[in-house]
């Protein structure tokens, strides 16, 4: 007979087999703190201008070569639970602001390594807690007074490229000029007068070939695809957009036809083929001049297509038919019937053309306000293409931001340098044990100076100490120099170099909460994992096949 086995007293008696658990300093704060500050330092070598790109294979084997903090969390799946409350965070920020996710991952890091060591010299977690939430409360006081420069008005291209330039040379150190003058262009010329302004509005469409610099913004919708029929081009064109194939309606009821003489097989298909005639005849004496179809679009409606001179385009995603509609004033219809005035949509010009070797089809409005605006980006590989419009989705996304709230803060680490200074000042007039956690958030802001010195190969301590010097003698704009030589401090105000107020302010908020979830956290209890083994990789199913 089995001997019964009895189960360890304490917590692990309470569980189910295979469960496990983790308590007090050394088991799990040291240990989240130790994987949140590994995690952080990956992620620090791609922040700022000169940041390394990373090579990522996701568990679809897809290739990622970026320095993308949010493409690079979204593909490498941290299954660590303290390191997933960092990427909730940054997730938080992407969907906010859709900048700054690095700078939330790296300010998180550096708060936690800090609290390492006060924890060690004996202050308790909730302490440190307490003190880093005091000092976010200062900081997000101070940060108001820090804003050196406006967008007053959103829609003048000017002021809007200089704000966009720096969200784009973090990306695309090189082209952030033509870039930001890209983004702009296509971003004021679909602001709304009333309505906030929707990022899905920027369409991007992405060709392989020619270079960068031959990137453009056209107004309406671009598609990869080429157009079904003979007729290629039509100005001033109405359009009847169908979410249905264009083709024979079939019966949703299966039916037997008997059919018992040579005469009558004749006017059976004669029939199909006279009701295809009448449906585009229709079309045609409604003004109809380009159909544009959600599904297959037959042989017998094309050859009737090509008879009325009607441009036929068969676009397969349903939410690019959505976009077209918005583009044209069209609406969806769901089944073969013709539309009636209002369901008509209106452009000024439809026509296929080659970009490189690549066919696009291009619904082209030429009015001054367009709903809808396409950034047609070029480059020699398709992983470069990706890298570019990720830089160039940063940079929409800061387009949201200056709509919300224009002002700008000094880039470069120089409104973190300015913050660091101010906090450490505060920290030094509070009583109680929150002076040290106070001092570590100061000490911690200029963990980005730091960082940057570092990936463009700088001394970080000379850099940091000339920042100091400029900040103690006032010059509150003064940042890192990334492309200079001598003292490597530039100002920003002259440089151009800006951050938006509204990021700073986020990634602040998201990356101390964060760090002070992971620091109030005291025990680990992990449960047995659910289900049976893991399934088999993507290799050979036989283990005999090689």
């Amino acid at each position: 007979m089995a001997l019964h086995v009895p189960k360890a007293p304490g917590f692990a008696s309470m569980l189910k087999d295979g469960a496990r658990h983790y308590s007090g300093l050394e088991e799990a704060v040291f240990r989240n703190i130790a994987a949140c500050k590994e995690f952080s330092n990956t992620l620090k070598t791609a922040y700022g201008p000169q940041g390394r790109n990373k090579m990522v294979i996701n568990h679809l084997e897809k290739l990622f070569v970026t320095n993308d903090a949010a493409t690079i969390i979204r593909e490498l799946e941290v299954e660590h639970p303290a390191a997933k409350l960092m990427v909730l965070a940054s997730q938080m920020q992407e969907q906010e602001m859709g900048d700054g996710t690095n700078w939330v991952i790296i300010f998180a890091g550096a708060l936690l390594e800090a609290a390492e060591d006060l924890i060690r010299m004996g202050l308790t977690p909730t302490d440190v807690a307490e003190g880093y939430q005091l000092a976010l409360n200062k900081a997000i006081e101070i940060l108001p007074t820090l804003k050196c420069w406006e967008v007053t008005d959103p829609k003048d291209m000017e002021t809007v490229t200089k704000a966009l330039r720096t969200a784009i040379m973090s990306k695309q150190y090189g082209h952030e000029d033509f870039l930001a003058n890209l983004v702009a262009k296509a971003c004021i010329s679909i602001l709304p007068e009333k309505t906030t302004f929707n990022v899905d509005n920027v369409r991007i469409c992405k060709i392989v070939g020619s270079g960068i610099n031959r990137s453009e913004v056209i107004q309406g919708m671009v598609f990869r695809r080429t157009v079904e029929g003979s007729v290629t081009s039509k100005v001033k064109a109405k359009l009847a957009v169908y979410s249905c194939p264009f083709d024979v309606t079939t019966t949703e009821t299966k039916g037997t036809v008997l059919i018992k003489t040579a005469d009558e097989l004749a006017n059976f298909s004669r029939g199909e083929e006279s009701k295809m005639e009448d449906d585009v005849k229709a079309l045609a004496a409604a003004g109809v001049s380009v159909v544009v179809a959600g599904g297959k679009i037959g042989d017998l409606a094309l050859h009737y297509l090509n008879k009325y001179d009607i441009m036929a385009v068969r676009v397969t995603s349903k939410w690019d038919l959505r976009r077209l509609c918005k583009t044209v004033g069209a609406i969806i219809l769901p089944k073969m019937i013709c539309p009636t005035k209002e369901e008509i949509g209106f452009c000024d010009k439809v026509f296929m053309d080659e970009v490189g070797d690549t066919p696009v089809t291009i619904f082209r409005q030429e009015s001054a306000e367009s709903r809808i605006a396409t950034i047609v980006i070029r480059g020699s590989t398709d992983n470069y293409m990706d890298d570019i419009e990720r830089a160039v989705d940063d940079a929409v996304n800061t387009f949201k931001g200056i709509c919300r709230d224009g002002n700008c803060v000094a880039g470069a680490g120089g409104t973190e340098v300015e913050l660091s200074r101010l906090i450490e000042q505060y920290g030094s007039q509070c009583p109680g044990l929150e002076q040290y956690s106070i001092k570590k958030f100061a000490d911690a802001l200029k963990v980005f100076p730091k960082v940057l010195a570092d990936n463009c190969g700088e001394n970080y301590q000379e850099t940091l100490s000339n920042l100091l010097a400029a900040h103690s003698e006032g010059k509150t704009n003064v940042g890192f120099d990334c492309e200079g030589e001598g003292t490597l401090v530039v100002d920003t105000k002259e440089k151009e170099i800006f951050d938006l107020y509204l990021t700073k302010f986020w990634a602040l908020k998201y990356a101390t909460s964060a760090a002070n979830q992971i620091l109030r956290v005291d025990q680990i209890i992990m449960a047995k994992r659910a289900g049976g083994p893991k399934a088999r990789g993507m290799g050979p199913q036989d283990p005999d096949d090689d």
